[in-house]
Protein backbone atom coordinates (compact mmCIF):
# COMPACT_ATOMS: atom_id res chain seq x y z
CA UNK A 1 0.00 0.00 0.00
CA UNK A 2 1.42 3.37 -1.01
CA UNK A 3 2.21 5.94 1.65
CA UNK A 4 0.44 9.30 1.56
CA UNK A 5 2.27 12.22 0.01
CA UNK A 6 4.61 14.38 2.00
CA UNK A 7 3.63 17.95 2.79
CA UNK A 8 5.41 21.16 1.80
CA UNK A 9 6.30 22.36 5.30
CA UNK A 10 7.68 25.78 4.37
CA UNK A 11 4.80 27.46 6.18
CA UNK A 12 3.02 24.50 7.74
CA UNK A 13 3.29 22.69 11.02
CA UNK A 14 2.61 19.05 11.82
CA UNK A 15 -0.41 17.44 10.20
CA UNK A 16 -3.58 17.31 12.35
CA UNK A 17 -3.56 13.48 12.57
CA UNK A 18 -0.34 13.59 14.61
CA UNK A 19 -2.25 15.20 17.49
CA UNK A 20 -4.80 12.44 18.09
CA UNK A 21 -3.39 9.15 16.80
CA UNK A 22 -2.93 6.53 19.54
CA UNK A 23 -0.39 4.47 17.56
CA UNK A 24 1.80 7.53 17.11
CA UNK A 25 1.46 8.36 20.81
CA UNK A 26 2.88 4.95 21.71
CA UNK A 27 5.74 5.41 19.25
CA UNK A 28 6.48 8.84 20.75
CA UNK A 29 6.58 7.34 24.25
CA UNK A 30 9.36 5.02 23.17
CA UNK A 31 11.37 7.27 20.83
CA UNK A 32 10.96 10.67 22.49
CA UNK A 33 10.34 10.01 26.18
CA UNK A 34 12.02 6.76 27.17
CA UNK A 35 15.17 7.48 25.14
CA UNK A 36 15.63 11.21 25.78
CA UNK A 37 16.82 12.86 28.97
CA UNK A 38 14.00 13.75 31.34
CA UNK A 39 14.21 16.36 34.08
CA UNK A 40 13.41 14.54 37.31
CA UNK A 41 14.04 17.02 40.13
CA UNK A 42 16.65 19.26 41.77
CA UNK A 43 19.35 18.01 44.12
CA UNK A 44 17.72 19.98 46.96
CA UNK A 45 14.61 17.80 46.60
CA UNK A 46 16.74 14.94 47.96
CA UNK A 47 18.81 16.96 50.39
CA UNK A 48 19.35 14.34 53.14
CA UNK A 49 20.26 10.66 53.18
CA UNK A 50 17.13 8.62 52.48
CA UNK A 51 15.27 11.46 50.74
CA UNK A 52 13.65 10.36 47.48
CA UNK A 53 11.65 11.67 44.52
CA UNK A 54 9.60 9.31 42.35
CA UNK A 55 7.66 9.97 39.17
CA UNK A 56 6.05 8.00 36.36
CA UNK A 57 6.47 8.75 32.67
CA UNK A 58 5.78 6.83 29.45
CA UNK A 59 5.05 3.57 31.26
CA UNK A 60 8.27 3.85 33.29
CA UNK A 61 8.80 4.55 36.99
CA UNK A 62 11.79 6.56 38.19
CA UNK A 63 13.22 6.78 41.71
CA UNK A 64 15.86 9.38 42.63
CA UNK A 65 17.43 8.68 46.02
CA UNK A 66 20.22 10.16 48.14
CA UNK A 67 22.34 7.48 49.75
CA UNK A 68 23.95 7.30 53.16
CA UNK A 69 27.22 8.30 51.46
CA UNK A 70 25.66 11.55 50.23
CA UNK A 71 25.50 10.49 46.57
CA UNK A 72 22.38 10.98 44.48
CA UNK A 73 21.42 7.91 42.44
CA UNK A 74 18.58 6.98 40.11
CA UNK A 75 16.80 3.64 39.92
CA UNK A 76 13.76 2.09 38.35
CA UNK A 77 11.03 2.16 40.99
CA UNK A 78 10.34 -1.56 40.95
CA UNK A 79 11.11 -4.39 43.32
CA UNK A 80 13.25 -7.19 41.88
CA UNK A 81 10.83 -9.73 43.30
CA UNK A 82 7.49 -9.10 41.58
CA UNK A 83 7.93 -5.60 40.17
CA UNK A 84 5.96 -3.71 42.82
CA UNK A 85 6.79 -0.08 43.47
CA UNK A 86 9.29 0.09 46.31
CA UNK A 87 8.06 3.60 47.21
CA UNK A 88 4.49 4.73 46.69
CA UNK A 89 4.57 8.52 47.01
CA UNK A 90 6.04 11.19 44.77
CA UNK A 91 8.54 12.17 47.47
CA UNK A 92 9.50 11.22 50.99
CA UNK A 93 12.26 9.79 53.18
CA UNK A 94 13.36 6.24 53.91
CA UNK A 95 14.95 5.54 57.29
CA UNK A 96 18.20 3.63 56.63
CA UNK A 97 16.63 1.34 54.01
CA UNK A 98 13.77 0.88 51.54
CA UNK A 99 11.17 -1.79 52.28
CA UNK A 100 8.93 -2.99 49.46
CA UNK A 101 5.30 -2.65 50.57
CA UNK A 102 4.30 -5.89 48.82
CA UNK A 103 6.40 -8.66 50.41
CA UNK A 104 8.88 -6.71 52.52
CA UNK A 105 12.05 -7.10 50.45
CA UNK A 106 14.58 -4.58 51.80
CA UNK A 107 17.12 -2.47 49.91
CA UNK A 108 20.00 -0.32 51.12
CA UNK A 109 20.08 3.36 50.22
CA UNK A 110 22.70 2.62 47.54
CA UNK A 111 20.19 0.29 45.84
CA UNK A 112 21.82 -3.00 46.84
CA UNK A 113 19.62 -5.79 48.15
CA UNK A 114 19.67 -5.83 51.95
CA UNK A 115 17.57 -8.93 52.31
CA UNK A 116 14.38 -10.56 51.06
CA UNK A 117 11.60 -11.73 53.32
CA UNK A 118 11.96 -15.45 54.19
CA UNK A 119 15.28 -15.89 52.37
CA UNK A 120 15.24 -19.68 52.93
CA UNK A 121 12.27 -19.92 50.58
CA UNK A 122 14.19 -18.29 47.69
CA UNK A 123 17.17 -19.17 45.49
CA UNK A 124 20.50 -17.58 46.38
CA UNK A 125 20.36 -13.87 45.50
CA UNK A 126 23.26 -11.52 44.75
CA UNK A 127 23.00 -8.20 46.60
CA UNK A 128 24.14 -6.19 43.54
CA UNK A 129 22.63 -8.20 40.71
CA UNK A 130 19.28 -8.37 42.49
CA UNK A 131 19.43 -4.82 43.83
CA UNK A 132 17.35 -1.98 42.44
CA UNK A 133 17.94 -1.51 38.71
CA UNK A 134 20.00 1.64 38.10
CA UNK A 135 19.09 4.28 35.53
CA UNK A 136 21.28 6.69 33.59
CA UNK A 137 21.50 9.91 35.55
CA UNK A 138 23.33 13.23 35.26
CA UNK A 139 23.23 16.47 37.22
CA UNK A 140 23.43 19.85 35.44
CA UNK A 141 23.45 23.07 37.47
CA UNK A 142 21.72 21.23 40.31
CA UNK A 143 18.99 19.70 38.12
CA UNK A 144 18.79 15.91 38.04
CA UNK A 145 18.19 14.29 34.65
CA UNK A 146 17.44 10.62 34.02
CA UNK A 147 17.07 8.45 30.94
CA UNK A 148 14.98 5.27 31.01
CA UNK A 149 16.58 3.63 27.96
CA UNK A 150 19.77 4.29 25.98
CA UNK A 151 19.24 6.76 23.13
CA UNK A 152 21.03 8.87 20.56
CA UNK A 153 21.16 12.00 22.73
CA UNK A 154 24.66 12.84 24.02
CA UNK A 155 25.22 13.27 27.78
CA UNK A 156 23.02 16.02 29.17
CA UNK A 157 26.12 18.04 30.12
CA UNK A 158 27.01 18.11 26.43
CA UNK A 159 23.46 18.88 25.27
CA UNK A 160 23.26 21.91 27.57
CA UNK A 161 26.92 22.97 27.40
CA UNK A 162 26.27 26.03 25.24
CA UNK A 163 24.21 27.51 28.10
CA UNK A 164 26.80 26.92 30.83
CA UNK A 165 28.40 30.37 30.83
CA UNK A 166 25.10 32.24 30.99
CA UNK A 167 23.41 29.97 33.54
CA UNK A 168 26.32 29.38 35.97
CA UNK A 169 26.07 32.84 37.66
CA UNK A 170 22.53 32.01 38.84
CA UNK A 171 24.12 29.43 41.20
CA UNK A 172 21.05 27.22 40.87
CA UNK A 173 22.84 24.21 42.37
CA UNK A 174 22.65 25.96 45.77
CA UNK A 175 18.94 26.77 45.57
CA UNK A 176 16.25 25.05 47.66
CA UNK A 177 12.59 24.16 46.97
CA UNK A 178 10.34 27.20 47.17
CA UNK A 179 7.12 25.32 47.88
CA UNK A 180 8.22 21.84 48.94
CA UNK A 181 6.03 20.14 46.34
CA UNK A 182 5.89 19.47 42.62
CA UNK A 183 2.81 20.80 40.93
CA UNK A 184 0.96 18.66 38.39
CA UNK A 185 -1.93 19.29 36.06
CA UNK A 186 -3.66 16.88 33.71
CA UNK A 187 -5.00 18.26 30.42
CA UNK A 188 -7.35 16.57 27.97
CA UNK A 189 -5.12 17.37 24.97
CA UNK A 190 -2.15 15.98 23.06
CA UNK A 191 1.21 16.89 24.62
CA UNK A 192 2.47 18.55 21.41
CA UNK A 193 -0.37 21.09 21.63
CA UNK A 194 1.15 22.26 24.92
CA UNK A 195 4.60 22.66 23.34
CA UNK A 196 3.14 24.53 20.35
CA UNK A 197 1.67 27.25 22.54
CA UNK A 198 4.70 27.53 24.81
CA UNK A 199 7.18 27.67 21.91
CA UNK A 200 6.15 31.06 20.57
CA UNK A 201 5.45 34.58 21.75
CA UNK A 202 3.44 35.69 18.72
CA UNK A 203 0.23 35.30 20.74
CA UNK A 204 1.34 37.20 23.85
CA UNK A 205 0.31 40.80 23.04
CA UNK A 206 -3.28 39.60 22.68
CA UNK A 207 -3.46 36.60 25.01
CA UNK A 208 -1.10 37.49 27.91
CA UNK A 209 -1.50 41.07 29.14
CA UNK A 210 0.76 40.51 32.17
CA UNK A 211 3.70 39.16 30.17
CA UNK A 212 3.28 41.84 27.55
CA UNK A 213 3.29 44.42 30.35
CA UNK A 214 6.40 42.78 31.80
CA UNK A 215 8.77 42.80 28.83
CA UNK A 216 6.74 43.88 25.81
CA UNK A 217 8.82 43.85 22.64
CA UNK A 218 12.05 43.17 24.58
CA UNK A 219 11.85 39.44 23.89
CA UNK A 220 13.26 37.02 21.38
CA UNK A 221 12.98 33.31 20.67
CA UNK A 222 16.02 31.59 19.25
CA UNK A 223 15.91 28.46 17.09
CA UNK A 224 16.21 24.92 18.42
CA UNK A 225 19.91 24.00 18.05
CA UNK A 226 21.17 20.49 18.84
CA UNK A 227 18.31 19.81 21.21
CA UNK A 228 18.03 23.11 23.10
CA UNK A 229 16.48 26.54 22.55
CA UNK A 230 16.97 29.87 24.28
CA UNK A 231 14.43 32.64 24.83
CA UNK A 232 15.15 35.94 26.56
CA UNK A 233 12.94 38.75 27.76
CA UNK A 234 14.33 41.97 29.25
CA UNK A 235 11.95 43.86 31.51
CA UNK A 236 10.45 47.01 30.03
CA UNK A 237 11.53 49.86 32.29
CA UNK A 238 8.16 51.50 32.66
CA UNK A 239 5.91 51.08 35.71
CA UNK A 240 3.38 48.72 34.11
CA UNK A 241 -0.38 48.91 34.28
CA UNK A 242 -1.07 45.57 35.97
CA UNK A 243 -0.70 45.29 39.75
CA UNK A 244 1.65 42.28 39.82
CA UNK A 245 3.90 43.58 37.06
CA UNK A 246 4.06 47.14 38.43
CA UNK A 247 5.08 45.96 41.91
CA UNK A 248 7.48 43.31 40.56
CA UNK A 249 9.44 45.90 38.62
CA UNK A 250 9.53 48.20 41.65
CA UNK A 251 10.49 45.62 44.29
CA UNK A 252 12.89 43.37 42.33
CA UNK A 253 16.34 43.88 43.91
CA UNK A 254 19.62 44.09 42.01
CA UNK A 255 21.24 40.66 41.68
CA UNK A 256 24.89 41.67 41.58
CA UNK A 257 26.17 38.19 40.71
CA UNK A 258 24.28 38.00 37.43
CA UNK A 259 25.48 39.41 34.10
CA UNK A 260 24.13 42.94 33.71
CA UNK A 261 21.62 42.05 30.93
CA UNK A 262 20.18 39.23 33.05
CA UNK A 263 19.63 41.23 36.26
CA UNK A 264 16.27 42.46 35.02
CA UNK A 265 15.31 39.78 32.54
CA UNK A 266 13.71 36.34 32.31
CA UNK A 267 15.72 33.61 30.58
CA UNK A 268 14.23 30.35 29.30
CA UNK A 269 16.19 27.28 28.20
CA UNK A 270 14.08 24.71 26.35
CA UNK A 271 15.16 21.07 26.14
CA UNK A 272 13.84 18.81 23.39
CA UNK A 273 11.41 17.16 23.50
CA UNK A 274 9.43 18.38 26.50
CA UNK A 275 11.04 20.56 29.18
CA UNK A 276 11.82 24.20 29.95
CA UNK A 277 13.99 25.64 32.72
CA UNK A 278 13.32 29.30 33.52
CA UNK A 279 15.93 31.50 35.19
CA UNK A 280 14.62 34.65 36.88
CA UNK A 281 16.57 37.11 39.03
CA UNK A 282 14.42 35.99 41.98
CA UNK A 283 14.13 32.21 41.43
CA UNK A 284 14.38 29.35 38.97
CA UNK A 285 11.77 26.84 37.91
CA UNK A 286 11.17 23.99 35.51
CA UNK A 287 8.10 22.61 33.79
CA UNK A 288 7.55 19.69 31.46
CA UNK A 289 4.76 17.72 29.87
CA UNK A 290 4.44 14.09 28.86
CA UNK A 291 1.73 11.97 27.26
CA UNK A 292 -0.70 9.78 29.17
CA UNK A 293 -2.19 8.91 25.79
CA UNK A 294 -2.85 10.65 22.50
CA UNK A 295 -5.53 12.80 24.14
CA UNK A 296 -4.24 13.18 27.69
CA UNK A 297 -1.19 15.04 28.95
CA UNK A 298 0.40 15.48 32.36
CA UNK A 299 2.19 18.72 33.19
CA UNK A 300 4.70 18.75 36.06
CA UNK A 301 7.00 21.38 37.53
CA UNK A 302 8.57 23.03 40.58
CA UNK A 303 10.08 26.35 41.71
CA UNK A 304 13.35 26.88 43.59
CA UNK A 305 14.58 29.89 45.56
CA UNK A 306 17.82 31.24 46.93
CA UNK A 307 18.59 29.81 50.37
CA UNK A 308 19.27 33.30 51.76
CA UNK A 309 16.27 35.35 50.68
CA UNK A 310 15.66 38.97 51.58
CA UNK A 311 12.15 40.31 52.04
CA UNK A 312 12.37 42.08 48.66
CA UNK A 313 13.53 38.92 46.93
CA UNK A 314 10.76 36.86 48.55
CA UNK A 315 8.12 39.38 47.46
CA UNK A 316 9.59 39.44 43.94
CA UNK A 317 9.37 35.65 43.79
CA UNK A 318 5.75 35.78 44.92
CA UNK A 319 4.93 38.30 42.20
CA UNK A 320 6.77 36.45 39.41
CA UNK A 321 4.91 33.29 40.45
CA UNK A 322 1.62 35.18 40.34
CA UNK A 323 2.39 36.39 36.81
CA UNK A 324 3.27 32.84 35.76
CA UNK A 325 0.09 31.36 37.25
CA UNK A 326 -2.09 33.85 35.39
CA UNK A 327 -0.18 33.14 32.16
CA UNK A 328 -0.56 29.39 32.71
CA UNK A 329 -4.34 29.65 33.02
CA UNK A 330 -4.50 31.71 29.85
CA UNK A 331 -2.32 29.20 27.99
CA UNK A 332 -4.45 26.26 29.14
CA UNK A 333 -7.44 27.72 27.34
CA UNK A 334 -5.43 28.37 24.15
CA UNK A 335 -3.99 24.85 24.23
CA UNK A 336 -7.49 23.36 24.48
CA UNK A 337 -8.89 25.51 21.68
CA UNK A 338 -6.09 24.83 19.21
CA UNK A 339 -6.01 21.10 19.95
CA UNK A 340 -9.78 20.76 19.45
CA UNK A 341 -9.38 22.26 15.98
CA UNK A 342 -7.19 19.34 14.85
CA UNK A 343 -10.29 17.13 14.44
CA UNK A 344 -12.53 19.74 12.87
CA UNK A 345 -13.58 19.15 9.25
CA UNK A 346 -12.97 22.85 8.61
CA UNK A 347 -9.35 22.88 9.81
CA UNK A 348 -6.89 23.07 6.92
CA UNK A 349 -3.70 22.80 8.95
CA UNK A 350 -1.25 25.17 10.62
CA UNK A 351 0.15 28.21 8.81
CA UNK A 352 3.18 29.54 10.68
CA UNK A 353 4.32 33.14 10.96
CA UNK A 354 8.00 34.13 10.87
CA UNK A 355 7.43 35.00 14.53
CA UNK A 356 6.71 31.30 15.20
CA UNK A 357 10.14 30.18 14.10
CA UNK A 358 10.72 28.11 17.23
CA UNK A 359 7.53 26.14 16.56
CA UNK A 360 8.75 25.48 13.02
CA UNK A 361 12.22 24.33 14.10
CA UNK A 362 10.69 22.22 16.87
CA UNK A 363 8.38 20.49 14.39
CA UNK A 364 11.40 19.86 12.15
CA UNK A 365 13.12 18.17 15.09
CA UNK A 366 10.05 16.01 15.71
CA UNK A 367 9.95 14.94 12.06
CA UNK A 368 13.65 14.09 12.15
CA UNK A 369 13.18 11.91 15.25
CA UNK A 370 9.87 10.35 14.11
CA UNK A 371 9.75 10.71 10.31
CA UNK A 372 6.23 9.28 9.99
CA UNK A 373 5.09 12.71 11.25
CA UNK A 374 6.15 14.03 7.85
CA UNK A 375 3.06 12.46 6.24
CA UNK A 376 -0.06 14.44 5.51
CA UNK A 377 -2.34 11.54 6.49
CA UNK A 378 -1.93 8.75 9.00
CA UNK A 379 -0.84 5.34 7.69
CA UNK A 380 -3.52 2.66 7.76
CA UNK A 381 -4.42 1.25 11.16
CA UNK A 382 -1.62 -0.71 12.74
CA UNK A 383 1.02 0.57 10.29
CA UNK A 384 2.38 3.70 12.02
CA UNK A 385 5.38 2.01 13.65
CA UNK A 386 6.22 -0.07 10.56
CA UNK A 387 5.93 2.96 8.28
CA UNK A 388 8.16 4.98 10.59
CA UNK A 389 10.79 2.20 10.62
CA UNK A 390 10.71 2.02 6.83
CA UNK A 391 11.12 5.78 6.52
CA UNK A 392 14.04 5.72 8.98
CA UNK A 393 15.80 3.08 6.88
CA UNK A 394 15.21 5.13 3.75
CA UNK A 395 16.56 8.29 5.35
CA UNK A 396 19.65 6.44 6.58
CA UNK A 397 20.46 5.52 2.98
CA UNK A 398 19.86 9.03 1.60
CA UNK A 399 22.68 11.63 1.60
CA UNK A 400 21.74 14.69 3.68
CA UNK A 401 21.88 17.96 1.68
CA UNK A 402 23.45 21.05 3.27
CA UNK A 403 20.97 22.69 5.63
CA UNK A 404 19.29 25.73 4.17
CA UNK A 405 20.02 28.97 5.99
CA UNK A 406 17.19 29.76 8.38
CA UNK A 407 15.16 32.77 7.37
CA UNK A 408 15.71 35.64 9.71
CA UNK A 409 18.01 33.84 12.17
CA UNK A 410 17.04 34.93 15.66
CA UNK A 411 13.55 36.31 15.64
CA UNK A 412 12.24 39.09 17.84
CA UNK A 413 8.84 38.37 19.39
CA UNK A 414 6.55 40.52 21.47
CA UNK A 415 6.92 38.27 24.54
CA UNK A 416 6.44 34.71 25.71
Amino acid sequence: MAESARVDWDRGGLAPWTYHNEELAELERDVLFRRHWQLACHVSDVAEAGDYVAFDMAGERALILRGADGRVRAFHNLCRHRGSRVVAGSRGRCDRMITCPFHGWRYNLDGTLRGPAFPDSLPRLDRVEHGLKPMEMEIWMGFVFVRFLPGDQPPISQVLARHDAEVAPYATEAMVPADGEFWTQELAVNWKAVRDVDNEGYHVPVAHPALHDLYGANYCDEPLVDGTARSFGALVERPGGLWSVRHYKTILPERAGLPVPNRRAWLYVGLFPNAVIAFYPDSTLFYQEYPLGARRTMQRGATYRYREESRELRLSRYLSGRIDRVTGREDTRLIQWTWEAMESSAFDGIVLSDREYLVRSYHDALRAAVPVMDLERAPAGGAVADTNARMLRSLAQTPVPPAAASKGGVLGVASR
